[in-house]
């Protein structure tokens, strides 16, 4: 519960400042950047969150890494982060930063989860069917749950759109057995 508070207050403050720089867009991509280096380099994230690692450390460390390649008052952030020995809640901060975003541009969010892995492009098809049906642009993130045998279950805004296999088996059988 904690992180998702961390997550939030950080993500909020986040958003504000990027509001009023004007950088929303810039802090977005530079973040999704972040969260890329973060994941594809695991041993210099876990640097940075290490407790038995001076703060002045692990930030010049951090400077060393990104100055001249994000913005400085995101480079600020993250040393802020580190001060704070929060860096280790990126991930719900950046979370949390990306929704406000997608609240401001009408975006909402949602998942979709299928009996085997989508391509982007059956994905888009879906975000599109979807947006349609609830009147915003919507964003899906896929998963797979072999479960539902085919079709898919879309979940956005607490709505649930349930077009599995499994769903339409069990309908079929309460109609014939009833």
């Amino acid at each position: 519960m904690e992180n998702l508070t961390v997550g939030t207050t950080y993500g909020e403050a986040l958003y504000e400042a990027a509001r009023d720089l004007g950088k929303i867009d810039t802090f977005r991509e530079e973040l999704r950047d972040l969260n890329r280096i973060f994941s594809d380099t695991p041993e210099f994230f876990e640097l940075l969150k290490t407790p038995t690692l001076a703060g002045e450390q692990k930030k010049e460390s951090a400077r060393k890494v990104f100055e001249g390649r994000i913005e400085k008052e995101l480079l600020n952030f993250l040393c802020i982060l580190i001060d704070k020995r929060r860096i280790a809640q990126f991930a719900g901060i950046r979370a949390s930063f990306e929704k406000l975003v997608d609240e401001r541009d009408g975006v909402t969010s949602g998942k979709i989860i299928s009996a085997v892995p989508l391509s982007e492009a059956q994905i888009s098809k879906f975000e599109a069917e979807t947006g349609k049906l609830f009147r915003k642009k919507t964003k899906l993130t896929a998963e797979t749950d072999a479960s539902l045998l085919g079709g898919v279950r879309i979940y956005v805004d607490g709505k649930l759109i349930d077009a599995s296999i499994r769903t339409k088996l069990e309908g079929l059988k309460e109609t014939l057995f009833d």
